[in-house]
């Protein structure tokens, strides 16, 4: 078993990685902001030229399928709820009172007017599983070795990216850096992950940052506070009753 093991570290150590391996390092570093539920508080500031605000939540997740989040602050949009179930969202307004579905041709629309999209919340692809991956070469970033690789979607795929660079650290797998591209090989975003930090049972990015190529002085920070992985928590949770409930 030792010998595998080293074995397998010096393959991870040079360029001549498996495609089973690289498939593994990416799910590894997805799998940091995931686990098999979640509760969380965080913070997302919408930066633009003239003005910036900020956006406070709460959020639960379990499994890839179910999340739901919980707006905090600002005052005027307190309360607010949104709710994904698999494929699905929708969005409780309290202050008129209103049940909204968000219908597909809107996933791609800003959420809470921030660079990140109603898709980024829903995600249903597998990083590891609905990619294929070429490791690109090696380079350092905030002070860490990392692998640099190419993600292109298989042909079945349900992704809206049409290739994704990853920057992935050799050591604790941290998914420190992201580049999103549309289906004509155009920059459309870069995310870069920063304040490496232990929350709940692993070390992973607490502070993301979404910026978009086009848009000049214009960036959303998404922070987060406090997180905790594997919580007990049911499938029950996440329906369009406990969205007018939930705190």
């Amino acid at each position: 078993m030792k010998l595998i093991s080293l074995f397998f570290a010096f393959m991870l150590s040079g360029l001549a990685i498996s495609a089973q391996d690289l498939e593994e390092i990416i799910r590894r570093a997805d799998e940091k902001f995931r686990g098999n539920s979640s509760r969380g508080e965080m913070s997302m500031i919408i930066e633009r030229p003239t003005w910036s605000r900020e956006v406070t939540l709460n959020n639960w997740t379990l499994g890839n399928h179910y999340s739901l989040i919980y707006i905090t602050a600002p005052a005027k949009e307190e309360g607010q709820v949104f709710l994904k179930r698999n494929k699905e969202m929708w969005n409780w307004v309290p202050t008129i009172e209103r049940m909204i579905k968000i219908p597909p041709s809107m996933m791609m629309q800003s959420w809470m007017g921030s660079d990140f999209t109603n898709d980024d919340l829903v995600r249903e692809s597998s990083l590891a599983k609905d990619y294929s991956h070429k490791l690109l070469g090696e380079e350092k970033l905030e002070g860490y070795d990392c692998y640099k690789i190419e993600l292109i979607p298989n042909d079945d795929a349900p992704v809206v990216w049409g290739k994704i660079i990853m920057w992935v650290s050799k050591t604790d797998y941290l998914w420190l850096k992201g580049e999103y591209f549309d289906e004509d090989g155009v920059l459309v975003n870069t995310e870069i992950l920063l304040d490496i930090k232990m929350m709940g049972n692993r070390k992973m990015p607490t502070r993301l940052e979404m910026i978009p190529a086009d848009k000049h002085g214009q960036k959303t920070v998404m922070i987060f506070k406090t997180i905790e992985f594997d919580v007990k928590i049911e499938e029950s949770f996440f329906s369009q009753q406990n969205m007018k409930k939930v705190k």
